[in-house]
């Protein structure tokens, strides 16, 4: 039996977030900002046909929006995570194996559904009633068909939200109508090189030579071909592998300019850092820590970064934040407004696979340690209990004057309907 693969994907899903809970914006325009309310990530078709790009700085179109009655949020990934996870709990009422491949979009496996179009037109209507989440699906006999159905379910309005390649006949007639920049997997400098040997459209690039795109575009190339033929080549991932690295940055509301300010955020950063260590099983070696100015600003600019080598690879908050002081301390020059800060963690490995200090056994208590902060936060919300060094007021912390609610992870902002 042929497998068929459907790719879900959320509609515009950071404003379709939003206007779950805030009906109002229903037909209006909506862009969501990204941190620090910088640049517009996301956007509502209403938005995108004012000329909205993805991309564009927040301070360049704020009058457009202004004139033309654009509806502007901070981004709020609580509540984008959230109803993900609620989004996806309704695709695995419908599919067995479903591949969580980021927070709008997961592929499922429909391969034993007997009407597999009627199937996911059913499972749409079914995620808009229960979530009020509008998507799109593609199908198709291999993952990157799937993701191809997905973009023409999105783009061609005849298509009704549901996009069936699972067919030959449908990929001879849509194929031609999807450009080679759309493809997945084509990127922007593949982009020119197909155009170059005249493949425009991802049934030119079904119809190449599988030598000739892997001579252009390596062994990614000739995949992309097998796979526009119907040739499996990657299958569902249901075990996430292991991350190889994690970073926490962030842009600063306003600039910091003195060395206290700029341990609080150094701290704060390496405790999500940990946190998220904790959360996928691994343990880092050692934590990069750098901050720089705006390349806008008018004065001085300053760029630094160090790395502090742990004793032992580890995922403990207190030895992680304890490295990012030290760090910080070193790199520290004043006289400079620095925009932005981060910590980086690479070489991540799993606890059993870390090396291990000849002296000096960690003390067993701090996984408990570990473990009830997590518990704790997890229950009562991030950053109920946090370390002191990461500071009280947070003064440096991003800029989002247009965030909405957390509606539906903290009690006091869940929505009240009074009648």
């Amino acid at each position: 039996m042929s497998r068929v693969f459907a790719l879900s994907d959320g509609n515009s899903f950071y404003c379709s977030c939003e206007r779950v809970f805030d009906p109002s914006l229903e037909g209006r325009p909506v862009i969501v900002l990204s941190n620090n309310d910088g640049c517009a990530i996301a956007r509502t078709p209403e938005a995108k046909a004012l000329g909205i790009r993805m991309g564009d700085p927040w301070f360049k179109i704020r009058d457009l929006c202004r004139a033309n009655g654009v509806v502007a949020k901070s981004s709020n990934y609580v509540l984008y995570g959230d109803m993900s996870r609620r989004v996806n709990e309704v695709y695995r009422s419908f599919a067995d194996e479903v591949e969580v491949y980021s927070i709008d979009e997961s592929f499922l496996d429909l391969t034993r559904i007997p009407d597999a179009e009627g199937y996911a037109r059913k499972m749409r209507a079914t995620v808009r009633r229960w979530t009020g989440i509008p998507t799109s699906v593609g199908l198709g006999p291999t993952r990157v068909l799937a993701k191809a159905a997905n973009h023409l379910a999105k783009k061609r309005p005849e298509l009704d939200g549901v996009c069936d390649l699972t067919s030959a006949e449908a990929r001879d007639r849509l194929l031609p109508l999807l450009a080679i920049a759309d493809v997945w997997g084509v990127g922007r400098a593949s982009v020119g090189k197909l155009e170059a040997v005249g493949v425009h459209t991802a049934a030119d690039l079904r119809a190449m030579d599988p030598s000739l795109a892997r001579s252009l575009l390596t062994v990614v190339g000739e995949r992309l071909v097998r796979e526009l033929n119907g040739v499996r080549c990657q299958d569902l991932e249901f075990i996430a592998p292991v991350r190889q690295g994690i970073a926490v940055t962030r842009s600063f509301g306003s600039p910091v300019t003195t060395l206290d300010v700029m341990l609080e955020a150094t701290a704060s950063y390496a405790s999500r850092a940990g946190e998220k260590l904790r959360r996928h099983g691994v343990v880092a070696p050692h934590i990069s820590v750098f901050f720089h100015t705006s390349r806008f600003s008018d004065g001085p600019a300053k760029s630094v970064s160090g790395i502090v080598r742990l004793r032992e690879p580890t995922s403990d908050t207190l030895e992680l934040v304890q490295a990012a002081t030290r760090a910080t301390k070193r790199l520290w020059s004043g006289g400079y407004r620095y925009s932005k800060a981060g910590v980086m963690l690479d070489g991540l490995v799993t606890p059993e696979r870390a090396p291990r200090a000849l002296i000096d056994a960690p003390d067993p208590r701090r996984e408990a340690l570990m473990a009830a902060l997590d518990d704790v936060n997890g229950r009562f919300g991030r950053g109920s209990v946090f370390v002191a060094r990461s500071g009280f007021q947070k003064a440096w912390t991003v800029r989002a004057d247009m965030r909405s609610p957390a509606y539906t992870t903290r009690l006091a902002e869940v929505p009240v309907l009074r009648a």
